[in-house]
């Protein structure tokens, strides 16, 4: 059934190597390895421009690290992106598509300012999730791993709608046991989403401007990129026509809507099998 769903940052490829190109990024680190998916043409990218592309991933697939091995200019670091970013020293760009909730996705953000601050680099973030289901309610991959002042009630069961703040259990979109929901949308710290509207709050504060702009399509693409870059307006002209566009979130919610609907007749059928005398 994953089929039916497109679901990956690399439907945004050919906005996100254009931007690329524009902020003559050659190093990049990706968080969340995609085999056969954007970690290739990122990998691509940086042979072209003589770079190198740092893929942080605690357990990628074996394909992955076979295609790493045949790869001389792509580098792999086995560790969870909060703990890997003591190996890395700076990068013209970043793709954050890892751990979907506040906690990760916020420190994050503070992690690669201040690394490319020390760099003497302007930042330019993509991040993947930014809209539903993630935007503002916290998934959990690893849910012992989040202190847990930060970790939200959860459930591994429960499955999130368009319409409702609370999960379904059993119905619904959901993990089917390899991650967790927050029970509630919505809230302080709770969501993809929300973590970079707080980062973006703080370093306002702080006399720093970034720009931003909200894709609403497949899952939600956010594009966070520093003010005082030589590439700004270039790349603000190349996202603005997409940045929170009516069309682009009408269709992604029919998209939403119509999968949610396969999902509701596949549990249907299923719990008719169920149903003692049963066919």
């Amino acid at each position: 059934m994953t089929g039916l769903l497109i679901h990956s940052v690399s439907e945004f490829s050919d906005l996100i190597l254009e931007a690329l190109r524009l902020a003559d990024a050659r190093s990049i680190v990706e968080i969340g390895a995609e085999y056969g998916g954007m970690s290739a043409l990122l990998a691509e990218h940086c042979r072209v421009q003589g770079g190198q592309l740092t893929s942080i991933d605690p357990a990628p697939k074996r394909e992955f690290l076979d295609w790493v091995a045949a790869n001389p200019n792509v580098r792999h670091v086995a560790k969870t992106s909060l703990d890997a970013f003591g190996k890395l020293d700076s990068a013209d760009a970043w793709i954050v598509d890892g751990d979907h909730n506040w906690y990760t996705v916020y420190h994050e953000l503070r992690q690669i300012e201040a690394i490319s601050h020390r760099a003497g680099k302007p930042v330019l973030i993509f991040l993947h999730d930014v809209g539903w289901p993630c935007g503002r309610r916290d998934a959990y991959y690893a849910p012992d791993q989040i202190p847990a002042e930060y970790r939200h009630p959860h459930s591994y069961d429960g499955g999130a709608t368009l319409d409702r703040a609370s999960l379904t259990e059993g119905r619904g979109f959901r993990g089917m046991g390899q991650f967790a929901f927050a029970t509630v949308a919505g809230g302080a710290r709770n969501g993809v989403m929300t973590a970079i509207d707080d980062f973006l709050a703080e370093q306002l504060g702080e006399g720093k401007e970034f720009g931003f702009a909200e894709i609403p399509a497949v899952f939600g693409l956010g594009v966070l990129f520093d003010m005082n870059a030589a590439w700004s307006a270039r790349l603000a002209e190349l996202v603005l026509p997409y940045h929170q566009n009516k069309l682009l979130r009408v269709l992604e919610t029919n998209r939403l809507r119509n999968y949610l609907r396969v999902i509701d007749m596949q549990d249907e059928a299923a719990a008719r099998v169920a149903r003692p005398g049963a066919a």
